[in-house]
């Protein structure tokens, strides 16, 4: 566990003590119900470590506000044990249930809830185990377990071995794989649901399940069919895959007016996609809000710099990338310089550098956006010094895996994904309101490049703007739910979206588990 886990447990033991002696509250009943069950790391809003504990894992700054809607308590279960207690009790008490694995969802969903329906969170961050067999080339990770945190287990037991997830380090994995998981090594072994093999899922009644009992139907779901939805994955059992000893990670950066920007980022777009699956290239495109805009080049390379550099000049020699750009190290160590850290000590840390406030959209496209048209949306960015665009390529083994082979669907024809964000550092209704206006104009902008019919998103990096649904206390919503869920899970699942409403309905027919965009069971 690291320090500053061990820091929180130690306030959480002092709190409960606290609470065994005050409990005659609203909270009373949770409390005695937990104490029974003998979980004893949770806090309440009566308690002076609350407020930390709360805040400790948002990593949006929209959804730390005193408006916001705040639970009732928080529980970090140390155990499975724990874990199924605290679901049981939080069902006694008729308190909504939210799950936190890293904090990171993109709508904070993980930790707020709507329509004053009182919640509670239930916060995985000490469920946060690895236990790798580098001998058969499998590992058992707990929800809690930020990517930082497996990445570290894995290269401690084998530095040629590595698991395909995302690169910042502090997301949790239970939310990531639960989405599916893009990262730099999946154009090789695809996204990191692609790549777990077992789960123990524990469901509205308890009950501890496995790959076996849980049914296939239901195994299939909780691998990027979203989070929030099925119950809570207490582990998962993960596929390593083999990296070689070195790898190449190089950085390019090219900045100036938006015409010649937009000649590179055209170019870029024939080339990433198509390169060999060993290659990965990633452009990320920032405004200046002057009308000039800077485009970053990312390179990760299953090869030597030598191979890299000389692979890259012949099939994009418009970026003139030498061989200074580039360096070989091994795989934790590009680990660590992509997720923006100083050494591999760091990765076991769950704080991050620090929140902002952010709104972010997604997009993908199948067909080049043609010369003019790059230049037009450049443009458009470039009057925005608070937003960026990060453009990840897919194709190799992301257009090998069938789109229904788990719910993430995002497979064969897509060339590549767009993540827009904005940001800002001032608080209040008015500059969010400014900010979230003109990612929107943009998004809306961007309509004539992307998929359509249904214009397709992606479900790690949550959007409200696709659509809701409202819940009650007990889970009740619209007569309509499933219709209206379908607005938003056509577009982050395509086809997938009626065996994930199944599987819903197999696991969690009561809506236990529910938030603004989970999966809804058929006549909820």
């Amino acid at each position: 566990m690291s320090r500053n886990l061990q820091f929180l447990f130690l306030i959480l033991l002092d709190t409960s003590l606290f609470i065994t002696i005050h409990s005659h509250d609203n909270n009373s009943a949770l409390t005695a119900c937990l104490h029974s069950s003998g979980v004893k790391n949770f806090t309440v809003s009566s308690t002076l470590a609350y407020s930390r504990l709360l805040n400790f894992s948002i990593r949006n700054l929209r959804f730390a506000g005193a408006g916001v809607p705040k639970p009732t308590a928080l529980i970090l279960p140390c155990s499975v044990e724990d874990l199924r207690n605290s679901i049981l009790c939080l069902r006694a008490a008729s308190l909504a249930i939210r799950v936190r694995s890293g904090g990171h969802s993109y709508e904070g969903l993980s930790y707020t809830a709507n329509n004053g329906v009182p919640f509670a969170i239930v916060d995985l961050m000490t469920l946060n185990r690895v236990r790798v067999d580098s001998g058969s080339l499998f590992a058992w990770a707990e929800s809690g377990a930020s990517l930082g945190e497996i990445y570290y287990a894995v290269a401690a037991s084998n530095r040629t071995l590595a698991f395909p997830a995302g690169s910042c380090a502090t997301v949790g994995s239970g939310g990531h794989i639960a989405g599916g998981g893009f990262g730099l090594l999946s154009r090789k072994y695809g996204v990191a649901a692609d790549n777990v093999v077992d789960a123990i899922l524990v469901d509205s009644a308890g009950r501890v399940l496995n790959r076996d009992s849980m049914g296939e139907d239901v195994f299939w779901a909780i691998r990027g069919g979203g989070g929030g939805s099925w119950g809570v994955v207490y582990s998962w059992q993960l596929r390593l895959v083999p990296v070689p000893e070195r790898v190449t990670v190089c950085t390019r950066t090219r900045s100036g007016s938006t015409r010649s920007v937009a000649e590179l980022v055209h170019r870029w777009q024939y080339v990433a996609p198509n390169l060999p699956e060993e290659f990965y290239l990633s452009v990320s495109v920032a405004g200046s809000g002057d009308g000039n805009v800077s485009a970053s080049f990312t390179g990760f390379f299953l090869a030597s710099r030598k191979a890299a550099v000389s692979s890259l000049s012949r099939r994009f020699p418009e970026l003139v990338l030498a061989e200074s750009s580039c360096r070989e190290v091994s795989w934790i160590e590009s680990v660590v310089q992509f997720a923006g850290l100083d050494s591999v000590s760091e990765l076991t840390s769950h704080e991050s550098s620090g929140p902002e406030f952010f709104k972010a959209k997604s997009d993908y496209l199948r067909i080049p956006i043609d010369m003019a048209g790059m230049i037009t949306t450049l443009d458009y960015l470039s009057r925005k010094q608070e937003a960026y665009l990060i453009l990840d390529p897919y194709g190799g083994a992301m257009a090998r895996v069938k789109s229904d082979q788990i719910p993430f669907p995002h497979r064969a024809g897509n060339l590549y994904g767009i993540q827009y964000i904005v940001y800002w550092t001032v608080e209040g209704d008015t500059a969010r309101d400014k900010h979230v206006a003109w990612l929107r104009e943009f998004y809306e902008y961007m309509s004539r490049h992307v998929t359509k019919n249904p214009r397709a998103a992606f479900v790690n990096y949550l959007d409200l703007d696709l659509g809701t649904v409202e819940w009650g206390r007990g889970g009740e919503g619209p007569t309509d739910a499933v219709s209206k869920a379908r607005v938003y899970g056509e577009r982050y699942f395509l086809g997938n979206y009626g065996r994930l409403v199944k599987a819903k309905n197999a696991i969690d027919k009561e809506n236990v588990f529910n938030n603004p965009q989970s999966i809804p069971p058929l006549n909820k």
